[in-house]
């Protein structure tokens, strides 16, 4: 209800709630963890569903009774532990705990009739209802990848996702043995990835704030995708490299892995919290973080950096896996509006960067209004040349991601 009333992002909402009711089982804060996220993630697909067998549209109904029926609906279609008969149950004690006893009979009635229908609910040709994304969101993927692609990005966005770390590179194998040898003993599954291969997928990991190797900094949550913008800056021992928009810290923090002098900058004394929070669980030393707008332009450091990293804010289409509310909230003005807020950090930044050094553009999205045409406007507009460009589409490994490595020329 906060997340359908507030607009508030969910991930930062579901870790405030999980910390608030941490004495929970792990396997209770699991299951709140998946009714919540898969509740939003398949809300278009789950709302077809009730318009189908309801009375009363989704919309219309109350926003308790709402959120109450498509809860159930996701538990009736998408989770086989879960009987029917308990998810209804559950509703309808849900519903008369908070006043509408009135409507009980309602939700019991609407539940039972999708419970029946359920192997008909979900058959559609609609990308939009199949894949429970936005209409404008796969009109865009459509757009710029056509139909099968545009298929095979949404399918990706639905399957799940495991946490990514990155194991500080400047670490000796001894450290390294023992990150492994304790993930083992906590029965954490753990696979290494290709690309990078400091990169590690874990699963079944509880809180990871437990364990002593995290907590001693010898690694931190970071998605694979976005290890690779410090992967291609070609970052050398003592570069200065500033990070613009650099909340919650992954890649200021791995730069300075890789011996660089780091300014990072966000635009909130939060985002800059956030970043300060890592710098001392990690220990990192040469590196100053500051509270600017990236779209206010800074003359103190023109010409000032080896490497600038501009991680822009975007539309989030390649994070819709771990943010499924990204899919449900897209609007054209909101898609217009985020184009042109990032011209406006590119504009300042573009002068951040030395005669001869790199910019490196990246975004989570896979719109290419906010990757190509962006680096296209770079270089037209700004002096400089394209080096390198890669879209990674999602996989069982990465989320979607863009990246650009551009050098100033001059």
């Amino acid at each position: 209800m906060d997340v359908n009333r507030n607009n508030t992002f969910s991930h930062i909402l579901l870790k405030n709630v999980l910390d608030k009711y941490n004495y929970l089982e792990e396997q209770d804060k699991a299951f709140i963890k998946r009714v919540f996220e898969g509740t939003l993630e398949r809300e278009i697909t789950i709302d077809h569903v009730i318009n189908t067998y309801s009375k009363v549209p989704a919309e219309k109904m109350k926003p308790l009774i709402r959120s109450l029926i498509r809860m159930s609906v996701y538990q009736i279609l998408y989770m086989d532990r879960v009987p029917d008969s308990a998810a209804i149950n559950e509703a309808v004690k849900l519903a008369k705990k908070r006043k509408f006893s009135s409507l009980s009979g309602f939700v019991n009635g609407v539940l039972r009739t999708v419970s029946r229908e359920k192997e008909n609910c979900l058959k559609s040709d609609e990308l939009s209802v199949r894949y429970s994304a936005n209409e404008l969101l796969v009109e865009s993927l459509r757009e710029d990848y056509g139909d099968e692609k545009a298929a095979d990005i949404l399918e990706h966005s639905l399957k799940e996702r495991h946490l990514t770390v990155r194991i500080r590179e400047e670490l000796y194998k001894s450290d390294i043995d023992e990150i492994l040898d304790e993930w083992e003993k906590e029965g954490i599954e753990f696979r290494c990835l290709l690309e990078p291969s400091y990169a590690y997928e874990l699963k079944n990991t509880g809180d990871l704030e437990r364990l002593d190797c995290f907590k001693r900094g010898l690694y931190t949550v970071m998605d694979a995708s976005s290890m690779l913008v410090c992967e291609n800056a070609h970052i050398k021992e003592g570069d200065i490299v500033l990070d613009v928009c650099a909340a919650p810290g992954g890649k200021c923090l791995h730069a300075v892995s890789k011996g660089a002098q780091v300014e990072a900058r966000d635009v909130s004394e939060y985002k800059v919290s956030l970043i300060e929070e890592n710098i001392k669980r990690l220990n990192a030393k040469n590196i100053t973080v500051k509270v600017w707008d990236a779209t206010d332009p800074d003359e103190s450091i023109k010409d000032y950096a080896d490497v600038v990293i501009a991680d822009v804010p975007c539309s989030g289409f390649g994070v819709i896996s771990k943010k499924p509310d990204i899919k449900n909230n897209i609007s054209k003005d909101g898609l217009d509006s985020i184009v042109e807020l990032q011209r406006k950090i590119i504009d300042n930044v573009c002068h951040y960067v030395k005669p001869g050094g790199v910019l490196m553009y990246s975004t989570c999205t896979l719109r290419k209004a906010e990757n190509e045409d962006q680096v296209a406007y770079i270089v037209k507009n700004h002096h400089f040349e394209q080096e390198f460009v890669k879209t990674v589409f999602p996989d069982e490994d990465h989320d979607g991601f863009f990246i650009a490595r551009l050098k100033r020329i001059g």
